[in-house]
């Protein structure tokens, strides 16, 4: 169990968690898809409250000792037909070209560091993200991909090293993509905040000036509070109300405070200064620092000015602290943009196991040397157990156009599920963590249970969690919110992309173009759609026995369609 701090942490026996939420504007229509961030665990975390106390806790062990006893049984049984457990031809293999590889791979990840002087150029007004922005964004990372690419045929590595390196420039510039585009949109925020605060200006001119409307706006708010406590305590004069004063708090709910009149005073005098600026020089106000004493003023107006009588005025008001709320993450921190544009926020960033930006994560406030050590030790056996299924059970039977299409698939489907999944807990479960304890990334879940999958959508949100909010926030959303499409076509322009993103990956891999995965991928767009139906969704064991059925087969049919065919 965790309890609540006043910060808005959880406090927890590892340590103190912080949250922070996504973007919640109500007026704009972009990133509208709810990627949220909050401190949670994977599955088979040992440190997992909830997985301690499931039912078939007793199977994940089973499932280890099962492995680790079949692997001892392989060596013996190797040992006494050839005299050694394994051979390590398959090792000489992957390990060939290391430096080079190493070197390459540095390259690629020391080239997404020019993210940051391009976002500084977009927050400085340099750049107009939208579009001259975003077109050169494009083609810095098409050129990432098409050199990276290159770079491989050239090598003329072995698939493991081809397509690790390409896998990893898809990962950067996912990463790339969402830093600079986040940081695109809060400029475009940005920049329409000031234009709501102009208009608004404006607007109080036309009911009077801004010093009649501040106290028009208090009037209005005392009445409102006198009518709430009539039937308690007896009304005050107005005339002698306090003036009120408001911050956006963590939830976006507007905190009150009260101020004297003499400090009502001086705030009118400074509110009435600020709107004279707003008022003659917006372009200046906009490249100015959001995070200065001036911009509290302005929100300290629109507080004020969200309660006048006026249904233009108020309105704009609400307008422009949703717009700035927006600018302002809701984390203890409380980190305004462009306060984040620097090299140290961006190599966190790169650190942080997540392909989805945001200007403040939930954090823990301690690393955990035995927690780092665990998930160590965790990989090193994961990692001798991958490697012995691969080189005793998979490449041995690497299928040949003249052996029986049939029987390969029998002979590969048991290896390829057991690799799968012990690739699966590698990546997941012991890279990702150990990458978050190391950068106090509190959110880990970067999966849910796809095994209790009763269709291939399900199975794509849950089994990577974060590929599956990138493309549901910058992918999905983006084009339904930008071009209107409906969700069945976005639906389709989603799946689309990530098809031939993985079609790429087995063409460098394998080198040959058979886009046999790429058809794969789509079929399963009408499969999504018949298994929507009432009569699938009601039978659920069979929903799962169904995308059991399709796991087992596909590995293997991919891998001899690709080396066979």
């Amino acid at each position: 169990m965790t309890t609540r701090t006043e910060d808005g942490g959880f406090t927890t026996t590892e340590g103190t968690l912080h949250v922070s939420k996504p973007f919640q504007s109500r007026s704009t229509k972009k990133f509208r898809a709810m990627i949220t961030f909050e401190p949670r665990k994977t599955h088979f975390d040992t440190t997992n409250e909830a997985s301690g106390t499931n039912e078939f806790r007793g199977f994940f062990t089973l499932f280890w000792m099962s492995l680790f006893l079949f692997t001892v049984q392989t060596y013996i049984s190797s040992v006494e037909a050839n005299g050694y457990a394994l051979s390590f031809a398959f090792a000489t293999m992957f390990s060939r070209h290391a430096v080079t590889l190493a070197l390459s791979d540095l390259l690629l990840v020391s080239t997404t560091i020019l993210c940051v002087p391009f976002a500084r150029a977009i927050s400085k007004g340099w750049i107009s993200y939208y579009w001259a922005g975003a077109i050169l964004q494009h083609i810095f990372q098409t050129c990432v991909l098409l050199i990276t690419v290159t770079w491989t045929f050239h090598r003329q590595w072995p698939w493991v090293q081809s397509g690790f390196l390409t896998l990893h420039s898809f990962v950067m510039i996912m990463k790339m993509y969402s830093y600079v585009s986040v940081n695109g949109y809060l400029q475009w925020i940005s920049r329409r905040s000031m234009d709501v605060l102009a208009e608004l200006t404006h607007a109080t001119a036309r009911v009077g000036g801004l010093e009649q409307a501040l106290r028009d706006a208090t009037l209005k708010r005392a009445e409102a509070q006198a009518a709430s406590r009539a039937t308690e305590t007896p009304v005050t004069d107005v005339t002698s109300t306090p003036i009120e004063t408001c911050t956006p708090d963590p939830e976006g709910v507007l905190m009150k405070s009260f101020t004297d009149l003499k400090t009502a005073a001086a705030l009118r005098q400074r509110l009435t200064a600020v709107s004279r600026s707003s008022d003659g020089n917006i372009e200046t106000e906009r490249d100015a620092d959001n995070g200065s004493g001036r911009g509290s003023e302005k929100i300290e107006v629109a507080c004020i000015l969200s309660y006048h009588p006026d249904e233009l005025v108020a309105g704009l008001a609400k307008e422009f602290l949703d717009l700035d709320s927006e600018l302002v993450s809701t984390g203890p921190e409380q980190v305004r943009w462009p306060e984040n544009v620097t090299y140290r926020n961006f190599a966190v960033y790169q650190l942080i196991p997540t392909l989805v930006y945001e200007l403040e994560y939930p954090r823990t406030d301690r690393i955990r040397p035995i927690y780092i050590f665990e998930k160590t030790v965790a990989f090193m056996g994961s990692f001798a157990l991958l490697y012995t299924v691969a080189e005793c059970f998979i490449i041995p039977l690497t299928p040949t156009p003249d052996q029986s299409f049939f029987r390969s698939l029998l002979d590969l489907a048991l290896p390829f599920m057991i690799a799968f999944l012990l690739l699966f807990y590698i990546i997941f479960e012991c890279i990702c963590n150990a990458f978050a304890e190391l950068s106090y990334f509190a959110d880990r879940l970067f999966y849910e249970d796809w095994w209790n999958s009763t269709s291939w959508e399900e199975f794509s949100r849950k089994w990577n969690k974060p590929v599956h909010s990138f493309l549901l926030r910058h992918v999905y959303a983006s084009t339904r919110a930008s071009y209107g499409l409906s969700r069945t076509t976005a639906m389709f322009v989603t799946f689309f992309l990530s098809a031939m993103a993985h079609e790429l990956v087995m063409a460098i891999v394998t080198k040959k173009i058979r886009m046999y995965l790429f058809l794969m991928q789509l079929v399963q767009i009408p499969l999504i759609l018949v298994c929507r139906a009432p009569v699938i969704q009601r039978n659920k064991l069979m929903g799962n026995v169904v995308f059991w059925l399709g796991l087992y087969a596909g590995f293997p049919l991919l891998c001899v369609a690709y080396v066979a065919y």
